[in-house]
């Protein structure tokens, strides 16, 4: 597997990928080339003028206006790349990381893979020598998310595959059973897959869904203890707050990230085994037909993405693999240039 560029120090050069930052805050990422120019309203900058500077250098354009060069960060990284569907927030990954214990070598099995935010995180957590493998029922959006992981890395990891379907279906046939140390779901309805997940995870290994509702919460919880087949799950969101901090003006920022979804995790028990009974409060625990309609995917709503913009991003995630050296040069008529 290719060093990821996120991995890369030293001084810039050819190939890298850079996030210049203007006198107001705004933020560019190129890919460096030889002989090309950043172009902004502001002015010019060449590329030959950042080949070769350390990382974390200033750059005057040719108007004298200065820029901060920095490799970008992987947060910085998703949180700027062509997105399909809606990405996992880096203060969710980090956690997604934490309670789903993901180690260096580790066998994961995520679905869906969406854009490929959270594969760049398990990716970089398993390093080279663990198997990362997604699961995604579009082939647009798996497009777009391949795109965006070969950018990010300068190629496609070897160590990473990424299988197209339904993961209840699919899934049995690629995996052996119990042979995978962590799975996680990130899908309207991960109850569906309940059966083939539990028969590849080894006793004691982690299963994470990360959810956007509380009716969700509710269904995937119950049908995680109906299994039998699991410890008592474990449910948690991550909010992040910013502080504004200048000399003596100490207080929060006016805006946080509050609210993304959920995270519930449980662990895989041994075969044949049975939980001690838990001594809890009397609590409604029963729920109706009518009840389990409203947590299907069709009545919880699922954000579309019009099919022209998810080409248009289809096009953009290909064109920043190709420029990153993963699968050929770049098309003539696409930008050699990416706002971030």
């Amino acid at each position: 597997m290719n060093a990821s560029r996120g991995e890369q120090s030293g001084p810039f050069r050819v190939g890298d990928r850079v996030q210049l930052t203007g006198p107001k805050g705004r933020m560019h990422t190129i890919t460096l080339e030889p002989g090309q120019m950043f172009h902004s309203h502001k002015g010019l900058i060449a590329h030959d003028d950042l080949i070769g500077l350390p990382d974390g250098s200033v750059v005057a354009n040719q108007v004298g206006i200065e820029y901060l060069a920095l490799r970008p960060l992987l947060s910085d990284f998703v949180m700027s790349m062509p997105r399909g569907a809606a990405i996992v927030y880096p203060k969710d990954a980090a956690q997604i990381l934490a309670q789903a214990d993901i180690f260096p070598g580790a066998t994961v099995v995520e679905a869906g893979v969406g854009s490929g935010a959270l594969s760049l995180w398990l990716l970089r957590a398993i390093g080279a020598n663990g198997r990362l493998h997604s699961f995604e029922r579009r082939d647009d959006f798996a497009e777009v998310a391949r795109g965006n992981v070969a950018t990010f890395h300068g190629a496609v990891p070897e160590n990473w595959s990424i299988g197209l379907g339904d993961l209840a279906e699919v899934l049995p046939e690629t995996i052996d059973d119990g042979s995978v140390d962590r799975v996680v779901l990130d899908m309207l309805a991960p109850w569906e897959c309940l059966d083939a997940v539990s028969a590849a995870l080894k006793p004691g290994g982690v299963l994470l869904c990360y959810i956007a509702t509380a009716t969700q919460l509710s269904r995937v919880a119950e049908a995680i203890r109906a299994t039998g087949e699991y410890t008592e799950p474990q449910s948690s969101e991550t909010m992040v707050r910013g502080w504004h901090v200048q000399g003596l003006a100490v207080r929060p920022d006016h805006r946080m990230i509050a609210h993304t979804g959920f995270l519930i995790t449980a662990r895989r028990l041994a075969p044949d085994t049975v939980l001690p009974e838990l001594k809890r409060r009397p609590s409604k625990t029963e729920f109706s037909a009518e009840d389990v309609e409203a947590w299907t995917p069709g009545a919880l709503g699922e954000r579309q993405v019009s099919d022209k913009s998810l080409r248009k991003r289809v096009r953009a995630a290909g064109a920043a693999a190709r420029k990153a050296g993963s699968t050929g040069p770049a098309d003539e008529n696409e930008p050699s240039d990416s706002d971030g």
